[in-house]
């Protein structure tokens, strides 16, 4: 059986980026934590854990210390809390996602309405929704998009790991709102490379694995996209693979999220070739 990696796959800029900074904030302490899950995947979290970077979920549960704001971002009053509390801020939130943040803050103080196409519950979401003035509108299909009213000025921008394609596909709809409409394309160099290859290698292979976290959205739209090729996993690791998976198999693909670290990809492709 072939084992083969797609072009692009695991850890982008961002991710790698907000480990570091983690990593050279890390405490002995235990004074020093992420605001929410540094990314979303739980083997990574676990690991900065044990070397001295812990998670809240509130900045309730911080008295003193450093509080890491986690890569998919969070709105400006975070920072403002923070500041009140007396904690320390580090800012590990990916450049595409605050470039997305501001985005969104540049087209309402322009006087446009503001869409943002992405999941509504995805923290980074969130985070530019909250950079709107909370008074963007968050949409994630046609149908939605339908249902919007229009308006004189439409301003768009998306979720930085949302389908390319499924994002032209609303903003097809999204131009019959408004006479004049203002699209930020906010998705990131890194989305495109890995959905892209990860579709081109679904369609030469037998069976592809999708290797991330459960709760990393753009892990699984790559799940998703593969699924439209052929037969496919997601796991976040080489303990879930089955020996069903492989029977009358001649090649296997895999790919894997932004947010899913060198090690597990290697624990994975070495248990697949040893198959």
């Amino acid at each position: 059986m072939e084992v083969i990696l797609a072009d692009y796959l695991g850890f982008c800029y961002g991710v790698k980026r907000a480990i570091t900074i983690a990593r050279e904030n890390a405490s002995a302490d235990g004074t020093a934590c992420t605001l929410g899950p540094i990314i979303h995947n739980p083997q990574m979290v676990e690991r900065l854990s044990d070397e001295g970077v812990g998670s809240v979920n509130s900045l309730d549960e911080m008295e003193k210390g450093t509080v890491i704001i986690r890569s998919h971002g969070v709105g400006p009053q975070i920072y403002a809390d923070a500041e009140k509390r007396g904690l320390t801020v580090v800012d590990a939130t990916c450049p595409h996602v605050k470039k997305a943040q501001l985005s969104a803050k540049s087209l309402v103080d322009e006087g446009y309405s503001v869409v943002i196409i992405g999941e509504k519950e995805h923290p980074e979401v969130r985070s530019i929704f909250e950079w709107s003035n909370a008074e963007a509108k968050i949409i994630e299909t046609v149908e939605e998009a339908d249902a919007l009213p229009n308006c004189a000025k439409l301003g768009i921008v998306c979720q930085t790991t949302f389908s390319g394609a499924k994002f032209r596909e609303i903003v097809t709809h999204l131009l019959e709102k408004s006479r004049e409409v203002k699209i930020l394309r906010t998705i990131c160099t890194a989305t495109d490379q890995r959905q892209a290859a990860a579709m081109e290698l679904a369609a030469k292979v037998d069976r592809m694995l999708v290797i991330g976290g459960k709760n990393s959205a753009n892990t699984s739209r790559l799940a998703q996209l593969c699924a439209t090729k052929c037969v496919t996993y997601h796991i976040e690791t080489a303990a879930e693979l089955q020996d069903e998976w492989f029977d009358k198999i001649e090649k296997i693909g895999i790919t894997a999220g932004a947010s899913t670290p060198d090690w597990i990809i290697k624990e994975v492709y070495k248990k697949c070739q040893n198959r």
